[in-house]
This record gives structure tokens, C-alpha cells and sequence, in this order.
């Protein structure tokens, strides 16, 4: 697998990079020597992190800030899991994903500038939200609902780039396993006092990955020139919901009482949204591991218990 040589100089742009994936990935990316900048709406400074501003709702971008860029990250998005999905929110979840790449383009495209690859997430909402008994691959179309549609457009404005003669590389991001700010954090809160709970009937699958294994696949995003296309970012392991809570409890050492959330409750609570927490899909990890990608933790308990128990 070629590798392409980072320069001492070489500089990341991270949009969204004061997220949970971005936070996680400018420490890697600096451990490594690599000159790393943000696009945010805030004018805030991160650490060691220049932080430049940019209003993709508005398509205001400074070009002068992406001149010196050989690589752009891009991460930025409303967060789906935040709020209910109203008509309003729905809009603003599209919208931010695709406002912001479009302007990015337009950017790049009318000042010709030229970057070594541009990276963007996505998500395996491109599958939908459903349960069957396939394993879904990145050569399967996407669902037709709300997270697939969302996914295929964010995909499409990305794929733009490759046109512009830039490597471009898209990373399908599964339930992302972090202490702060996460799934787990949301699981952990009621486990503490030794309930874990099953939302629906607990057999929907959890396609999910470790924060640092995450990274990981970013990093080698960067450095490998065969990487292009789509990529699924999961962990071989296939569980159910059922089995991560038990994984879960033993990890915490706690009894694993496990009372259930009935489906028809989730979606009286979160509407629409609910079709995500009561459906899963088991996710392919082949491609990526058939680029030279390891997993540190490529297994559940191993995982949980780095985050859970971490000193």
C-alpha cells in the first residue's frame, strides 16, 4: 500500500474540528507533526489550533484561508441526535451538511486551488434505518428515508471534488464509542446505577467503532493514495443491542438488569428520529481492512473497557 510522504509543513483544515471526532482527531494529527487548522462560525482558539471563520449559511469563506491546505477534513454537520426531527430541524440537518460542502467546492474550484484529498464524513445512515439479515457492503445503494437520502446528497456534493482532480475519500462513520459527549455517555448514565436499558426489542445491531480506531482511519485517509471513495468506519465485531449492554455491564462488573423501552414509546417520545435507536444493520468493515487498516480495538469488551475503565 503506497503512502504518500508528509512534509515536515504539511497542513490539515478541519471543519467542525471542536467536535467529538474533531477534538479526538487534531490531537492525533498534532502528535504526528502535522500543522493542523479549524473552520469555525467562532473566532474561539483550540489549544495550538489557528482557528479561522467561515458562515456556510450565509457562503462566506475567506479563499486566502485555504491557499497553503493540502488537506481538507470535513465534519461539520447538525448533529442528528440532538434534537426532535420537526420539518424545521430535517431542513437544518441537510442543510448543513450540504450548504457547507458546496461552499467549500465553490471555494476551491473558483480560486483553483489544489489539495492533496479532501476527506468527509459521512455515515451508514446511508443504509437506512432498518433491520434485515444483510451485511451491508459500500457497493449497496442507499435507503430511501430520511438518513439515506441525507447521506447519498452529502455523498453526491463531495464527489464533486473527484472532477476538480482531487482525491476524495468518504468515511461512513458508525456509532462513534467515547466517554464525553456520545452514545456511550448517554448509556453510561443510567448504568451507574446498574440498569442498562434496551431500547425496543434489544436485536437491532450496533454498527459501532472506537474514537482512537476512528482516527485512525482518518489519519491513514490522509496518508495513503489508494485510499479514494467510500469507506465503512465500523468494527468487524457485529453485536446487538442486547449483547453491547451485556458487554456493557460485565465491563462496569454490574448485575445486568436490562428492563425494556418499547418501541411504540420511543416514537410517541422522538418521532421519526426513534427509527434509528430501534433499528440496525450489521455493517461491512472489508474494505477498510483490505487497505492495510488495523483496529486496536476490534473487539467490544476491549473497547468498553478502554473507555469505561480508562485511568
Amino acid at each position: 500500500m503506497k503512502k504518500e510522504p508528509l512534509r515536515y509543513n504539511t497542513k490539515v483544515l478541519i471543519s467542525g474540528g471542536s467536535g467529538l471526532i474533531g477534538m479526538h482527531l487534531t490531537s492525533l494529527l498534532l502528535s504526528e507533526g502535522i500543522n493542523v487548522a479549524h473552520l469555525s462560525r467562532q473566532n474561539n482558539h483550540f489549544g495550538r489550533v489557528r482557528v479561522y471563520r467561515w458562515d456556510p449559511e450565509n457562503q462566506v469563506l475567506d479563499p486566502v484561508i485555504l491557499q497553503d491546505v493540502d488537506y481538507i477534513i470535513h465534519l461539520a454537520g447538525a448533529n442528528i441526535g440532538e434534537k426532535r426531527w420537526t420539518s424545521k430541524r430535517k431542513r437544518e440537518i441537510v442543510d448543513s451538511r450540504i450548504s457547507s460542502t458546496g461552499l467549500l467546492y465553490k471555494t476551491i474550484a473558483e480560486n483553483n486551488i489544489r489539495l492533496k484529498a479532501f476527506i468527509t464524513a459521512s455515515a451508514i445512515g446511508y443504509y437506512g434505518s432498518i433491520t434485515s439479515e444483510k451485511i451491508f457492503s459500500e457497493e449497496d445503494p442507499p435507503a430511501d428515508d430520511f438518513t439515506g437520502n441525507t447521506c447519498r446528497m452529502w455523498e453526491e456534493m463531495a464527489d464533486k471534488f473527484i472532477d476538480l482532480g482531487i482525491r476524495t475519500v468518504k468515511i461512513r462513520t458508525a456509532v462513534v464509542l467515547d466517554k464525553s459527549d456520545s452514545f456511550l455517555s448517554r448509556l453510561l448514565r443510567p448504568a451507574r446505577f446498574g440498569i442498562y436499558l434496551l431500547l425496543g426489542n434489544g436485536r437491532q445491531y450496533i454498527p459501532w467503532i472506537h474514537i482512537s480506531d476512528l482516527c485512525n482511519i482518518y489519519l491513514n485517509a490522509i496518508r495513503k493514495e489508494s485510499m479514494h471513495g467510500t469507506y465503512n468506519a465500523v468494527a468487524p465485531q457485529h453485536v446487538t443491542q442486547k449483547e453491547f449492554m451485556k458487554t456493557l455491564a460485565g465491563v462496569m462488573n454490574r448485575p445486568f438488569f436490562h428492563p425494556s423501552v418499547p418501541s411504540f414509546l420511543l416514537k410517541l417520545m422522538l418521532g421519526e428520529m426513534s427509527g434509528v435507536i430501534v433499528n440496525g444493520n450489521r455493517i461491512s468493515s472489508g474494505k477498510i481492512i483490505n487497505e492495510g487498516v488495523k483496529y486496536t480495538f476490534a473487539d467490544l469488551h476491549d473497547a468498553l473497557d478502554d473507555i469505561v475503565n480508562a485511568r
